[in-house]
This record gives C-alpha cells, structure tokens and sequence, in this order.
C-alpha cells in the first residue's frame, strides 16, 4: 500500500526465514508500573478517504481501520507467522474453493455477533463498481467479480457468485482460478467485515465507523486527531494492554519530533531527515531502527500521451541511472535507507536483488539513453509529493543528480499534505513524476508487483499497462506452490526492468522513537508499532 497498512506471511521456506529474522525489533526505556486505560498517541495525518476498510490504501486510514477492525487473520508481530483471529480455521484442498469456520463470541463494537454474512456482505459491497472503493480489486480473485464490478456500466448482480454462506460460522469462498497465496492476502482490511447497520448508512459509518477490532471509534476531529479506545469485549488474541490511540496529525514531521522530545507526543511514524543523526543521541535508550518491508519510488504519468511509448522507456532508465543512490542514502538520508536494486523490498519472499537493472549509477549510459529516447518531454521535469513527511532533502537531491548528470530540469512540486498529494496521485492530476512508496501488505513479492504493477490494480497510480507483465502475474498467481509463485513473479518483475512505470530508489527502514510516558513499544516489518502492546506508564 503506498505506504499501505498496512500485513505478514507464514512458509516454512528459506525465503520466510529470512524474513522472519528481519522482522521486528522493540526498544523500551526500562520497566515501569502502567495504566492500562490510559490512551496514547501517535503521530499520524488526515486520511484520504472515509474510514471504510475497502477505501484505504494508504498509512494514515490504513492505520486507523486496522485497529478498528479484525478480519479473518492477521499476523504475529513478533515472526510474522499468520494468526488466527476471527476465524477458527480456514480450509482448502485445491486452492481454489476455501471453508471458512468463524469462532463464535465475536462482536461489533454496537454489541452485534459477527457472522459469516458480515463478512460476505462487506466483501460484496467493496467489490461492487457502484461503491467506488479504492480497494475494490482486492476481491478480483473471486469468482464473479466481474459481475459486480465491469469494466464499463452498471453491475449484472450485487452479489459475487463465488462467496456462499452456510449458516452464521461457516461460509465458502471460491476463486475464478487458483491462487496459491490467497489465504495469507485474507489478512488484509478490506476483507474486514460490517455489520448490518453500515448497509443503510455508509456514508455516515465512514465518518463514525463501528468495527470489530481491539479499538473502538470515539470522534474525528478532522485534520486535527481520531480519538479510539480500548474495545472491552474484544476476542482476539491481541488484547490491548492500553486504554486507546489518539492518532494526532501533523503538518510536518519535524513539528511530530519536538512534540515527541517534550513528551507532548508519545510514539512517532519516522523521524525528520534533519533529526537521522542527532536521533538516537536525543532518544537514547528511546530510539527505535528496525528492519521494514517498504520502498521508496518515483512514478511516472504512463497516462499522459507524454510519457506513453516504448522510447519514453529508455528516457526513465536514463533518470534512474542518473541518481547517486548510495550517496543520497549516506549523507541526505544518514544511512537511515539502503539503495535499491530491485522493485520488491529487500527481506521480502521472492526478493531478487539486481533485477532493476537501470537502479545502479551510470551516468555515460544514461546520457545515451537519454537520446536514443527522444529526452525527456520539455526537458523538464517536475517530482510532486507531500511536503508533511520529511521528503524534501531527498527530492532536492535527486533532481540535482539529473539537472547535473543529464542537463535535465528538475524540481520539486511540493503538496502541503500526505491527502492533498494522493488526491492529486489518484484523481490523474500529475503532470509528469511523483513520490509514491509502498509498504507491504502481506510480505511476498506479489504484494509489491500485482498490487502496484497489474492493469487496473488498486494502488497501480501510474497507469501502466502490459500484456506480458499481466500474463506472467497470472501464471504466477495459478502456480501449485507459493515458492512457484514467487519465481513466476521473479520473471513478471523483469518486465518492469525494461518498462520502468517507476523508479525504485531505497528500501526504509523504521527510524523512530517513543515518549518518557509509554513503555513496550515494538515496530514490525510493516512500519507500524505494535499497538495492542504499549503500555502507558502509571
């Protein structure tokens, strides 16, 4: 998810040991007595949309749905291992039709049981085109989405004719084809469920939604906070030991890092660019650095007549190649990043370094791509992004590196704020680049290329279209193992080398740190903390 909620993986393959072992690191300030009804807060920012799981795809909603809402599974923070949460157990034999038995006691924070039809109702309600959700391709897999959810007019159906309740616990999922993988994509949000009361007003239940989750919605102050709190008849296993989150937003991070070092903020996103150095000395024993499963990118606009070709191909790897990655990450970044050489995130199953082959420094190269390409449109070219979260020293550098090394005009379009650039990301008003970034949803490498790459995906915000890469994703979504399905993508990712819809740049890293207030604060590979686990002290 462009910076996405946003989701872990359980295989006992060499990859997922690897992934495992980068997975989560914690970082305390000592052993205290703690409050477990007071709330604290975190540093956050308005969301994009209403707070609807099928409509966030990005970290500020993303996060906040996440606590207010459990589906199925999720996964353990300490491993990664998938978990069961509102299911008891989910069962297939060809990877394509899927039982699914719920535990019972499970209820909406209005007091309502959670039942199959929860769960089948709100899947069919994100799918159908006439609900506009940004996540709706999620349900793709199923069989009969395109039913609710053509590409052009109104839907056949409202109901997708592969999901089938059986009685309140049990229900049935069936997919057009195979998919080895699908049962770990489950622990999603948009698989959440609703309850019934959201049918009638969904409108109003995105501004006070009601989930299932270990926190409850309490108000929306909007571009100011969302106030949660603990839910006291939560099931699942996760139980907070904190009485609430405030998600406060912030204008800019570095007015988040004062915050955070007068104790007036409790648990940050990531700190400033300007505090990578100084950090660890301010926080002391309070400084978090653990390993994320996220990158950074430059997209393009395929959409526009501009950027659309296959010349207008070798004129990106020519940027690419023009950027000084491993300096940027050493000096603007503090060493706080490591350069990328591949469009999936290292740590990630299925991650192949060196597949972006334009992602290395080579400035004689990218002068001749550059005019084997044609140049780039109006020999200039301009990087829009958020300008509350820390990105203009990079963006900055970056355009120097191609104004120096390519003779290319370049700067910064900055958005005051993380919404007002995904409006603009998402509503095609772009003209020519743009900061994007993803953070895994569930730790394969399809995650990072169907998600973002696929014709018609979700979170695919440049436009870009190819049969090949389409064909190969296919081929790997249909393969009998998740192992099989990592290598299928391996060769999908290929396409991309020679297409570049985007230019990779470093894979994050979480560069944060807590108050003197809470205590037990741990951050998974996801970016996020633990928030079920921190502890406010007495």
């Amino acid at each position: 998810m462009p910076g996405a909620t946003r989701v872990r993986w359980v295989l006992v393959s060499a990859t997922a040991v690897a992934l495992v072992a980068s997975g989560c690191s914690s970082s305390s300030s000592g052993s205290s007595s703690s409050n477990a009804n007071a709330t604290f807060t975190y540093q956050s920012g308005e969301p994009q949309n209403p707070l609807q799981p099928a409509n966030a795809n990005e970290v500020n909603g993303g996060r906040v749905i996440q606590n207010l809402f459990r589906g199925l599974v999720d996964y353990d923070p300490s491993n990664s291992q998938i978990r069961m949460q509102v299911a008891e157990k989910i069962d297939t034999s060809d990877s394509q039709t899927f039982t699914v038995t719920l535990k019972s006691g499970w209820t909406f924070h209005d007091g309502t049981p959670v039942k199959a039809k929860n769960f089948v109702d709100a899947w069919n309600w994100g799918a159908n085109v006439k609900n506009n959700q940004i996540n709706s391709d999620w349900f793709s897999d199923i069989q009969g989405y395109a039913d609710v959810h053509p590409k052009s007019g109104n839907p056949a159906t409202g109901q997708m004719s592969g999901l089938t309740v059986q009685d309140d616990t049990h229900f049935t999922i069936k997919l057009a084809n195979k998919v080895s993988y699908f049962e770990y994509k489950l622990g999603y949000p948009a698989f959440s469920p609703l309850p019934d009361g959201f049918f009638n007003d969904p409108a109003g239940y995105g501004q006070k939604p009601i989930g299932n989750g270990p926190y409850q919605f309490v108000s929306w102050d909007h571009n100011s906070q969302i106030v949660t709190k603990a839910y006291p008849n939560y099931q699942g296993v996760d139980k907070p030991k904190n009485g609430g989150v405030v998600f406060k937003a912030y204008t800019t991070s570095e007015a988040a890092y004062a915050d955070l070092q007068s104790n007036n903020l409790d648990v940050m996103d990531q700190v400033p660019p300007s505090a990578l150095a100084s950090y660890k000395t301010d926080l002391g024993s309070r400084a978090i650095d653990s390993p994320q499963g996220a990158i950074q990118s430059i997209g393009f606009t395929l959409y526009q007549p501009d950027w659309s070709g296959a010349n207008l191909n070798k004129v990106r790897q020519a940027l690419s190649m023009a950027i000084d990655r491993d300096t940027i990450t050493k000096t603007v970044l503090q060493g706080s990043r490591k350069s990328a050489t591949a469009f999936v995130a290292e740590g990630v199953a299925g991650y192949k370094s060196g597949t972006c082959t334009a992602c290395k420094l080579d400035v004689a190269q990218a002068k001749t791509l550059l005019q084997e390409g044609g140049g780039v449109p109006g020999n200039s070219l301009k990087i829009t992004y958020n300008a509350d979260g820390g990105h203009k020293e990079w963006v900055d550098a970056v355009c120097n590196n191609i104004r120096q090394n390519l003779g290319v005009n370049c700067v910064g379009d900055p958005k005051p704020d993380f919404k007002t650039a995904r409006a603009a990301i998402t509503g095609h008003q772009i003209d020519g680049a743009f900061r994007t970034g993803w953070v895994q949803d569930y730790p394969l490498n399809a995650n990072f290329l169907a998600q973002v790459y696929r014709t018609g995906a979700s979170s695919n915000d440049t436009g870009y279209s190819s049969p090949q890469f389409d064909q190969l994703a296919k081929q790997a979504d249909e393969a009998a193992t998740v192992q099989d399905s990592e290598t299928g993508y391996q060769q999908a990712e290929g396409v991309l080398a020679q297409d570049m819809p985007q230019i990779p740049l470093w894979y994050y890293r979480t560069n944060s740190g807590f108050s003197t207030k809470v205590q037990n604060v741990s951050f998974d590979s996801f970016g996020n903390p633990v928030w079920t686990a921190v502890q406010v002290k007495g």
